[in-house]
């Protein structure tokens, strides 16, 4: 993943790990998800944000940044979310979702 680690479960890619000292910007975790799930994902992490590196103002991917001062607890509730199945984040890869 060009640099990151991703995590899969039971076929899909459910989160990225990133930390590249150089460009700092969207390091942290980065859910897998959709623009339909944004706004209730958004209630659980209101610093949640889209990925900069990918040039569009919203995107299907969405970061909890490492410098946001829930970083830690957002990190894992996220990891919650995703161990209780949670549809909301996930995407089977080469699936085109928005």
């Amino acid at each position: 993943m060009f640099g990151c680690l991703a995590i899969y479960v039971k076929g899909k890619i459910v989160l990225i790990l990133r930390d590249k000292p150089k460009s700092t910007a969207d390091n942290g975790v980065w859910l897998a998800t959709t623009q339909e799930h944004q706004q209730s994902l958004r209630h659980e992490f209101p610093n949640m944000r889209s990925i900069q590196v990918l040039g569009k103002r919203v995107t299907g991917w969405q970061a909890l940044p490492v410098d946001a001062p829930d970083f830690e607890s957002a990190a894992q509730r996220a990891c919650d979310l995703v161990l209780a199945g949670d549809p909301r984040i996930g995407k089977i890869p080469g699936a085109r979702l928005v």
